[in-house]
């Protein structure tokens, strides 16, 4: 490209040398390299960048199970409309999620907490695998999930589209529409969307939980339906060397709880109430506001920017008020909250890019953020909270050649956590009552305890890029990320109903440390392309509930579980195999496997993904695409104590996606059907396992998508 514009600029000047006046043609410049080539060769890491059309290709649902068809990621499920992230057997707080430049923070540490973002607001995705805790920070030791936007229109214009959606396993209706403008140097857009499902199929009439069989009437898993209401406003401005975006959004969503998801089921409470549309108790509610900007300066030897962000989330759990302790009153207000969480959090990131040449490229960055958590209810789960944490990085690119680009980079954070305590002073009655002795009173009463400490700690990485040859591509990563423990693990002291078990935090926990190297190597080259990526990471010192063998004297709490610290190691691979078979029909396969083990108990950990693969064949028009794929699931019989085996299953997927031009626009229609057979099968990670309910049955998914735009 520089040599392109130094003939463009040499070949005028030289013209005007002379007396004469003479045209000058440039022959034809033909740009090969696509935007996902341009995000790979960018990183020594494993990335995977996602565009519209592979979106709008493998929609499943929500934006997490989209992702799900990238080899290496999973979706942490709750029902057939939310879902969390997991990269690589990493979840919860494990994962950034980054949109904006501005980490999504909410709740990400249940695994019944789901991830507060409107699918149809995204637009292009870039997924990294494996420790970013160099750019992110704490939370990102698994990997991230970077959330784009497309660049604006390069003319002035009014433009626009509106999205009908509909799903046929829990009768989804959703309407998105989008008005956006362009005119000299600003850009604005806005969005609104909406989606109301009801209680969702599942391909069983009944159910066993605890060894009894119980009914599911209509096959219409009770009181799962909700609706999710969304607004985002995005607005940049650009002149000269100078760029600034606004955006701001709320996500609202309201969802229902299976009953036995939160308590002991019986027939009564899973008897039909006639309205499959309608949450009834329990349920929970969550509001994300966010509001981000980024103010940013360009120069010919630097580029410097500044993100900011501020963001509320707040979620609650509703459930007719019950209690354990025959003293504990009713609340006045609201008697049938049950939880309710409170975040707030300041986030700020100034970054520096700094040239120093064209093979040289410097990066520093200097990240804060602040977060006050606060809650209510009349029962209890996380702890209120304050947490601060400001981190210092510097990453150096080298590129010697065309060819070949080596990286490194360190960063150090400084953290410290702020927990307050809660002493439950019904518990106390209750056990005073029971005449339990002094010391255990004491040990249960206090259901958080008052934690204060500094956390400090130090993450790096070195890479290297190559290109071997023409369509071929080498790369190798050795990475060291950390994370800083949380609330819940520091000082939770309760039972959580969620999963059924009490589990205690621990004041004392040190940040969780590992190393990780994997390699990859990607070839294309005329109708064929592969990819493997082989990873091993090791944790010094990894934190995971730990069964005590001790029985909680709470009521309905059982064995209680303690967070804890030791050495793990996670191991795999990921595959991806194409080839043309003809001018119109391509074949895909992508295989993924991962190994978990905790070398200090030499047992596996909990919520490890099974192994699975998927074959997908494609056939390409120019207007109309149709594919197959057949998705096959193994068995996992590695699991943590206290978790329960899941056998295999092999799925079958269809789809189509078309083009229809309608006056002087292309209207899009998706279309697919997964689990054509109506297959009974269990997923791993699903919140819903732990008692014993099988995945969404069949599921018919329509899109129609319809643009406009205007010329100014």
């Amino acid at each position: 490209m520089p040599a392109i514009l130094m003939v463009a600029f040499a070949c005028p000047l030289h013209a005007q040398e002379t007396d004469s006046i003479r045209t000058v043609t440039l022959g034809e410049v033909v740009v090969s390299s696509s935007y996902r080539q341009r995000v790979e060769r960018a990183s020594a890491q494993k990335v995977h960048p996602l565009d519209e059309r592979f979106l709008r290709e493998h929609f499943a649902g929500n934006l997490v199970q989209t992702l799900a068809s990238v080899p290496g990621v999973h979706s942490m499920d709750i029902g057939a409309s939310f879902s969390k992230p997991m990269i690589r057997g990493m979840g919860f707080n494990r994962i950034s999620v980054i949109e904006n430049g501005i980490k999504q923070e909410g709740q990400q540490w249940g695994a019944d907490h789901a991830l507060e973002m409107d699918i149809f607001n995204v637009e292009r995705v870039i997924v990294r695998k494996g420790p970013s805790s160099l750019l992110y920070g704490s939370d990102a030791m698994g990997g991230a999930i970077e959330l784009a936007r497309r660049p604006a229109p390069s003319d002035n214009q009014v433009y626009g589209e509106a999205v009908l959606s509909g799903q046929s396993v829990n009768g989804t209706l959703g309407v998105s529409t989008m008005l956006g403008v362009k005119k000299d140097a600003w850009h604005t857009r806005l969005r609104f969307s909406e989606q109301h499902f009801g209680d969702y199929r599942i391909p069983a009439d009944t159910i066993v939980y605890l060894t009894q069989r119980q009914p599911v009437h209509g096959r219409k898993l009770k009181n799962t339906a909700g609706f999710e209401r969304d607004v985002a406003l995005f607005s940049e401005y650009r002149k000269g060397s100078y760029a600034a975006t606004y955006a701001v959004s709320d996500v609202y969503q309201k969802a229902g709880f299976f009953p036995g998801a939160h308590g002991i089921p019986d027939a009564s409470r899973l008897q039909d109430d006639g309205d499959c549309r309608h949450a009834d108790l329990p349920y929970s509610t969550a509001s994300h506001l966010k509001f981000t900007s980024r103010q940013q300066y360009l120069r010919e030897d630097a580029a410097i920017s500044w993100d900011a962000g501020f963001q509320h989330n707040h979620r609650e759990e509703w459930s007719l008020f019950h209690t354990h302790y025959g003293n504990q009153p009713a609340p006045l207000k609201d008697p049938d909250r049950e939880l309710a969480f409170s975040l707030v959090t300041l986030q700020s990131l100034l970054k520096a890019d700094l040239f120093a040449s064209a093979r040289w490229k410097h990066t520093a960055g200097w990240d804060v953020q602040y977060q006050r958590n606060r809650i209510a209810g009349y029962s209890f789960l996380m702890p209120a909270y304050e947490r601060f944490t400001t981190g210092v990085l510097w990453l150096s690119a080298f590129h010697p050649n065309d060819r070949v680009s080596l990286s490194g980079g360190i960063r150090y954070d400084r953290g410290r956590m702020d927990i307050s305590a809660f002493r439950d002073v019904y518990l106390e009655t209750y056990l005073r009552e029971r005449a339990y002795d002094e010391g255990q009173i004491e040990a249960y009463r206090w259901r958080s305890a008052r934690v204060n400490r500094p956390f400090g700690d130090v993450s790096g990485s070195l890479g290297v890029a190559w290109e071997p040859g023409s369509g071929q591509q080498l790369k190798a990563h050795l990475g060291r990320s950390f994370r800083l423990p949380g609330a819940h693990e520091l000082a939770s002291n309760g039972v959580h109903h969620g999963a059924f078990r009490h589990e205690q935090g621990d004041a004392s926990l040190a940040s969780e440390r590992g190393w990780q190297i994997d390699v990859s190597y990607a070839l294309e080259r005329g109708p064929v392309s592969l990819s493997a990526s082989p990873f091993v990471s090791w944790f010094e010192h990894y934190i995971y509930l730990k069964p005590t063998g001790e029985w909680s004297i709470l009521p309905h709490a059982g064995q209680v579980y303690r967070y804890a610290g030791a050495e793990a190691l996670f191991a795999g691979a990921e595959i991806e195999f194409g080839v043309d078979l003809l001018r119109c029909l391509t074949y895909r396969f992508a295989g993924e496997y991962v190994y978990t083990h905790n070398l200090s108990e030499h047992t596996p950990l909990s919520f490890s993904p099974p192994a699975s693969m998927r074959n997908r064949l494609e056939w390409r028009a120019k207007m109309l695409q149709f594919h197959m794929e057949l998705h096959h699931i193994a068995a996992q019989y590695r699991v943590a104590r206290n978790e329960d085996i899941t056998h295999g299953a092999a799925l079958l997927h269809l789809g189509a996606v078309a083009s229809i031009p309608v006056k002087g626009v292309n209207v899009e229609v998706v279309f697919s059907l997964r689990n054509l057979f109506n297959t009974a099968y269990y997923n791993h990670l699903s919140f819903y396992r732990k008692v014993e309910v099988p995945e969404p049955g069949r599921n018919f998914q329509l899109s129609v998508k319809v643009p406009f735009n205007s010329k100014l």
